[in-house]
């Protein structure tokens, strides 16, 4: 685990730059909130404001980011309002939070920007809970969140603006449909009912921390699209909170609230949000778990046996969502990753398209974003195949065929990434050969996702030599080897599918 998050490839050091300006976004936003005037409780609602702002909005253009970005007041303050106005009245409260629950999974279907506003709805009534929040506190609270969303847009389209353009993965076509066909729908049920479970056991177990078991239900939705993916993320959750809460009572407790030292610990702990995100879920787990304690430090409420509270309430915010996803209308993770594959492979035939007609000479063919798309989607695949790459999966046969898997989508990667090089260089030139391979490439790929097709071309032999065009042919052959060795794993016999369940 450590080597995956140290030794990850961070192309562009994009990760790093990330975690940085989530920092000073984060760190300003705070600031402005204590000139302001703001108490301290309005302070943590206004960087948590900032950091919301600064980690959901996912927009594949910069404009589109920065309506989000304006927009996610207008989704969390009505939410904040209702949060606060019923903090006397449970029952009314609890129904309140499970529809924004319902209704903040169900805006995923509007791609990036209805998840981010759904994220930042749910986390607005979540922070009313952590906090307390009532409605003589209202104002205070809301400035605070339009003080922080603003500082948080000027950091990141004013003073760290390093966004142009980024590949959007929307949900494949094969998980759309109407109804509960629409996965998004069928996750707002499971969503909620996890949730109604979370909620009525999390207030067994406290009267005061409940919320903790419906944030950990919520949080183990976020990003998954499947029965599979979802327990391996709960597995994961309650994971990250289990060595976070090891962490914590090694370096937060003996702090005592301390405010400077305790400020220092909350932007490491920020860091390591933003820089571990994109590559480790348990990592991410265990910095927001210390995050949370060294926030409980200084609202001065970190007594003993809270850090055990908040492990009973993730373990049970995640059995809500494991039995979710097991019983109420379950997505399997068979249709979820072959769409995902299907994305892959039908990109990697995009790119060869792209490169060869860069190769060509054709005026405006650029590649480069489509090698950005096939990096996100094998993201996609990896992630959606995790639990069945998981050691604690029995089923070895499915396990040894899913490495296969990613380890030939991978050698593809690698192949375009060096197709793409190739093209990129001013003397490479067109060649009948390559557009020969190129189509090879195109029949590969039809038949690795036409359930009709028989069998997949085999590849043509390579004879490589120095020139631009045979370095290209040699990616190109290379390529359809991996297509042509995928056929192994992918059509595997009808009763021993690659994934299942």
């Amino acid at each position: 685990m450590l080597k995956r998050v140290f030794v990850a490839p961070d192309p562009g050091r994009t990760r790093l730059r990330f975690a940085a300006r989530a920092v000073l976004g984060i760190g300003l936003a705070v600031a402005v909130c204590g000139l302001a005037g703001h108490s301290l409780p309005g302070a943590v609602t206004g960087g948590l404001a900032a950091l919301l702002a600064l980690f959901t909005v996912t927009d594949p253009t910069v404009r589109g980011q920065l309506v989000t970005t304006v927009l996610l007041p207008v989704a969390g303050l009505p939410v904040l309002a209702v949060a606060a106005a019923l903090h006397d009245h449970p029952m009314a409260r609890d129904l309140a939070f499970l529809a924004v629950v319902g209704a903040g999974v169900y805006a995923r279907r509007w791609g990036p920007r209805g998840h981010s506003l759904g994220v930042f709805a749910f986390m607005t009534f979540f922070v009313a809970q952590f906090l307390h929040t009532r409605p003589g506190q209202l104002a205070e609270v809301s400035a605070a969140v339009l003080l922080s969303v603003l500082t948080a847009a000027v950091v990141r389209f004013g003073v760290w603006c390093y966004e142009r353009r980024l590949p959007a993965a929307a949900a494949p076509a094969g998980l759309g449909g109407r109804g509960l066909d629409r996965v998004s729908t069928r996750q707002a049920v499971q969503a909620t009912a996890g949730a109604c479970f979370a909620l009525v056991v999390g207030q067994l177990v406290s009267g005061d921390r409940w919320y903790w078991a419906v944030g950990a239900t919520w949080w183990v939705f976020v990003n998954t699209a499947s029965r599979g993916e979802t327990l391996v993320r709960g597995f994961r959750r309650v994971l990250g909170t289990v060595l976070g809460i090891g962490l914590a009572a090694l370096v937060v407790v003996p702090l005592h609230g301390a405010a400077l030292p305790t400020a220092v610990l909350v932007a490491v702990c920020v860091f390591g949000i933003f820089y571990t995100a994109a590559v480790s879920y348990t990592w991410m787990m265990l910095w927001v778990t210390v995050l949370a304690t060294a926030l409980y430090g200084l609202l001065g409420v970190l007594v003993p046996g809270l850090l055990a509270l908040r492990l009973g309430e993730t373990a049970v915010g995640a059995l809500g969502a494991w039995l979710a996803v097991l019983f109420v209308l379950p997505v399997t993770t068979h249709a979820v990753t072959d769409a995902w594959i299907q994305r892959a492979l039908r990109c990697v035939h995009a790119c060869t398209a792209e490169a060869a007609a860069r190769l060509a000479g054709t005026i405006g063919a650029d590649p480069a974003p489509r090698v950005a798309e096939l990096e996100q989607l094998l993201g996609r695949v990896r992630l959606s195949v995790a639990p069945l790459v998981h050691p604690l999966n029995p089923m070895r046969g499915r396990r040894r065929r899913a490495r296969q898997v990613l380890a030939l989508l991978d050698d593809c990667a690698r192949e375009i990434r060096g197709l793409v090089a190739v093209a990129a260089d001013p003397e490479a030139s067109h060649d009948e050969r390559l557009a020969a391979a190129c189509r090879r490439v195109e029949s590969a790929v039809e038949a690795l996702i036409d359930d009709d097709a028989r069998t997949v071309p085999r590849a043509a032999p390579a004879h490589p030599r120095p020139t631009a065009a045979e370095a290209a042919l040699t990616h190109l052959h290379a390529l359809e080897h991996a297509l042509a060795e995928l056929a192994t794993p992918l059509r595997a016999p009808s009763g021993s599918p690659m994934v299942g369940a």
